[in-house]
């Protein structure tokens, strides 16, 4: 597919004051996607047939618990697919419960790791059996799943599960599987790709890291995310890792320029590491934060600037840990993923 420009999340915040239409943005406002009335309608219509790939159909009543700018469009999808459809956001498992059965939802769209904290909760907390519930559909998407995630929901909730890709600036679908051991499906020809992760190009390798792309409007759009090509396989590689300036935590993308330019204007910080992890059933975001005086490691006031610093940032909660021992010499942050998903900032270095 012949394209004019190669654009990643950062053109697409650069732009968010010129752009037009009805516009999809992030949750932390760091970009935009905007969707004339063609596009919105394409949007609803892939999600809608995502819906429809899932299993669910008019006699259906859809809960999406979704972040933004995912929720709207699903739920407007799902009114088109089922007999009633609703955005609840991503909300706490309790309310999620409430919602679910309050409005006798049978098809449920939510990320991998929402779905596992809830049916892991209805067991510990609320004893409650998940066939009760009487999901016979669950979509996950906006998150990478852990391994047998989709086996280990179908089993317990008697339910078909399926896997969307999302567009993630969007939040449409653009291809599923119902098998984590099988390739995406695109849902439209042309509108997903591979990429070199070290130049503006397809990936033309059969083996190896490549980025997931999504093409449109003249432009490629690198996602971010990162799959493994494997040799004769056929099909989209789901992905498996993510790359570049943003991580992907609790399905929303946090900017890693903007936690370092709200910590560069914190006098005394001299290091931070922001280690993410997936010890239990969802992500979970610390930020270590290394002082180069000895008077301000034990100041909560200080503590306190940086939560809220990182408050305002983004919606995702990060707890805040401070370094017992003074760090004299400044060094860029760092980021620690322990789930294995972020390779790192620069796309080059990683390619080779």
């Amino acid at each position: 597919m012949t394209t004019t420009r190669w654009l990643t999340r950062d053109d697409l915040g650069a732009a968010a004051r010129s752009a037009t239409g009805l516009l999809q943005v992030a949750p932390d406002a760091e970009g935009v996607w905007p969707l004339d009335a063609e596009a919105r309608a394409a949007a609803v219509g892939l999600t809608s047939a995502a819906l429809r790939a899932a299993g669910a159909g008019d006699r259906d009543r859809v809960v999406v618990a979704l972040a933004e700018p995912a929720g709207a469009l699903w739920a407007a999808a799902g009114a088109e697919t089922a007999a009633a459809s609703a955005s609840v956001g991503p909300r706490g498992r309790m309310r999620l419960h409430h919602a679910l059965k309050t409005l006798g939802a049978t098809t449920l769209v939510v990320t991998p790791t929402g779905a596992m904290d809830l049916l892991a909760r209805l067991h510990l907390e609320f004893l409650l059996d998940p066939l009760d519930l009487g999901l016979r559909q669950i979509v996950l998407a906006g998150e990478i799943a852990s391994r047998r995630t989709l086996t280990h929901l179908a089993g317990e909730f008697d339910a078909r599960v399926t896997e969307v890709y999302l567009n993630p600036f969007s939040g449409s679908a653009l291809a599923w599987r119902d098998s984590e051991d099988a390739p995406l499906t695109p849902l439209a020809g042309g509108s997903l790709g591979l990429a070199s992760l070290d130049k503006d190009s397809p990936f033309e390798g059969s083996d190896g890291l490549a980025e997931l792309v999504v093409h449109g409007a003249g432009a490629t759009v690198r996602t971010g995310q990162v799959a493994r090509a494997g040799g004769d396989a056929a099909g989209i590689p789901a992905p498996s890792h993510t790359v570049g300036d943003h991580v992907l935590v609790k399905g929303v993308w946090l900017s890693l320029p903007r936690v370092e330019k709200a910590l560069s204007k914190i006098d005394g910080v001299s290091a931070w590491d922001l280690a993410i992890s997936r010890q239990g059933t969802l992500d979970t975001a610390v930020l270590t934060v290394g002082f180069a005086r000895q008077s301000l490691i034990g100041n909560p006031m200080w503590r306190s600037r940086i939560e809220q610093s990182l408050a305002a940032l983004t919606p995702v909660k990060i707890g805040v840990e401070i370094a017992g021992e003074v760090v004299e010499t400044a060094r860029p942050g760092t980021v620690t993923d322990a789930r294995g998903h972020h390779l790192g900032r620069d796309r080059t270095a990683i390619a080779h």
